[in-house]
């Protein structure tokens, strides 16, 4: 009867230490194991990773479903940023004339978190997928999420394309970081996806991407899109504003490892952007890293944007 006892309450002091940490990961944050004080973990929590960065918190890989952040909430306007689909989650798998399966959701995956307190998922090659993927997921400011997509091929693969996807619940207009734009003397700047441009928005990086946008991998089921080739790059960054609580989003990545970005019109049902990553051949055994950002702050200008965005190319080691 004693050892039940003992056992009982040992059970009950594990449970209630376990419920307490699952609730501090969302409610405080939480340092990484590093020196840099501004970097912040991702805490377990059953078969997903909680967050709380002082400025946004929520869940990575809700229900352990490989559907990026969601939710993810402004703690500072309590506001949701995201729709059910999530923020940065790997969504179509296309090569030339060619589709992987319906999206990388649905494509079976496992997660950890790494002593650095970021996360890395991996997906192994099976009959439908011809090559392993993993993602890792880093948290480099409180409002800024990176992550890093490695692909490694187990058969020959033409114009491999991971296409990342992010859904946003307000931030009704959207923008492309674009050169020659309309009104604006031809300089880069951000040129917003009006309607009388067309539904669907596709923003190249050269000759080159417009001849795999056009290669057959877009007409494959389910939901082809029809795209509207605009102009080319003048970075490969997108960003939507929300008008109710002021914040902006903006989805970036350096410009070779994303050969396109692309949006529905401001106002679209969707409110998504989405980088189209690497954009290149394999050989079987052969491995590539495409990098992309997230983040999201008050209040950010066109020229606050641009800013961002160069820091960022700085940061990557290709900025002047």
């Amino acid at each position: 009867m004693l050892d039940r006892i003992t056992t009982s309450r040992r059970d009950f002091i594990k449970r209630s230490v376990a419920g307490a940490a699952a609730s501090m990961a969302f409610a405080v944050p939480r340092r990484a194991l590093a020196d840099d004080d501004d970097k912040v973990a991702f805490i377990k929590d059953g078969n997903q990773f909680s967050f709380n960065t002082g400025k946004l918190k929520g869940v990575l890989r809700a229900e352990g479903k490989s559907k990026g952040l969601a939710p993810l909430v402004d703690i500072a306007s309590d506001a949701t940023v995201n729709r059910s689909l999530g923020i940065f989650s790997h969504y179509r798998l296309l090569e030339t004339n060619n589709r992987y399966g319906r999206a990388a959701w649905d494509w079976a995956s496992k997660a950890k978190v790494r002593c650095d307190g970021s996360v890395k998922a991996n997906w192994e090659a099976d009959e439908k997928h011809p090559f392993d993927m993993t993602a890792i997921y880093q948290w480099s400011k409180p409002d800024t999420l990176d992550v890093t997509t490695t692909v490694t091929a187990r058969k020959d693969l033409k114009r491999f394309e991971v296409f990342l996807a992010s859904y946003f619940s307000g931030f009704a207009k959207s923008w492309v970081y674009a050169n020659g734009a309309e009104g604006t003397d031809a300089k880069p700047a951000f040129l917003e996806a009006s309607r009388d441009k067309g539904v669907w928005h596709m923003f190249p990086r050269d000759d080159a991407a417009v001849e795999m946008i056009g290669d057959g991998r877009w007409k494959q089921q389910p939901h082809p899109v029809d795209w509207v080739i605009r102009p080319r790059l003048a970075g490969a960054a997108g960003m939507r504003r929300d008008k109710e609580t002021g914040l902006t989003a903006l989805v970036m990545a350096p410009p070779e490892d994303c050969f396109a970005v692309s949006t529905p019109y401001s106002g679209e049902g969707h409110r998504s952007l989405y980088l189209s990553l690497f954009g290149r051949d394999f050989k079987p055994g052969e491995t590539a890293t495409a990098r992309s950002r997230l983040v999201v702050r008050p209040k950010v200008s066109d020229e606050d944007a641009v800013k961002v965005y160069q820091e960022y190319l700085k940061e990557c080691g290709k900025g002047k």
